[in-house]
């Protein structure tokens, strides 16, 4: 995939993650990045050209496809955290990050599907989580739709193969941004998990294993469970 001269879109590019994706993008010669947030005002100075978009709201995703008809890369990066406990406490902010980090996924990259066809193909790169193959025990309902948000990436990557567009899996353990802000655990840079990322691009490789124990956990998943949950 050619990153010079493309036209992307980043979505939840306000911040973290999001913000390091779009300046790895235009670093590496994109000619227009859309910064996909809620709130436009929040990308003053950043180099992105601000979009509307609240990936939950299908209207904003529908205009958002329509005013961005010039893009060949979506970045689905848009997610939050603040489920229950697993035993306790309401369920309103496991449904939230499902409504978010699945359901949102999912409707952008349907959405630009079209879009992407008609420049080329393209590629979608969706940022996951070690979480997407492992359980975890603080973060349960987060970890449940990363696993959602790695089935649906991999039915993408069948579904949108015939129209030539790349669709790459992004794994990580614990970065650097205002969503880990409160783990104590060892974290890789925002700007390390871009990086990467436009290498996987410029490469065509459909999976981006940052950091270590992403890259044990993946390793472990054809052995038994007492191996892969043996620190956990």
């Amino acid at each position: 995939m050619e990153i010079k001269g493309s036209v992307a879109l980043v979505t939840g590019a306000n911040r973290g993650i999001g913000l390091a994706f779009g300046r790895a993008l235009l670093a590496h010669g994109a000619a227009k990045v859309y910064g996909g947030v809620r709130d436009p005002e929040s990308l003053r100075d950043s180099g992105l050209v601000p979009l509307r978009l609240d990936v939950t709201d299908e209207e904003q995703v529908a205009e958002a496809a329509r005013t961005a008809g010039d893009v060949s890369i979506v970045v689905n990066n848009a997610g939050v955290t603040g489920g229950p406990s697993l035993l306790e406490g309401p369920f309103e902010g496991a449904r939230r990050e499902m409504e978010v980090n699945y359901f949102g996924t999912w409707a952008v990259t349907r959405a630009f599907a079209p879009v992407l066809a008609a420049n080329g193909g393209g590629a979608v790169v969706n940022m996951l989580s070690v979480a997407s193959w492992v359980a975890n025990r603080r973060f349960p309902s987060y970890a449940a739709s990363k696993s959602a948000q790695w089935s649906l990436t991999n039915a993408f990557r069948l579904a949108l193969r015939e129209q030539g567009t790349l669709v790459v899996g992004v794994h990580a353990g614990y970065v650097d941004t205002d969503l880990a802000a409160e783990v104590d655990s060892p974290k890789i840079l925002a700007e390390d998990v871009a990086e990467m990322t436009m290498e996987a691009l410029r490469a065509d490789e459909p999976e981006v294993l940052v950091d270590e124990v992403t890259r044990n956990v993946r390793s472990a998943l054809s052995g038994e469970l007492a191996v892969l949950y043996a620190n956990r």
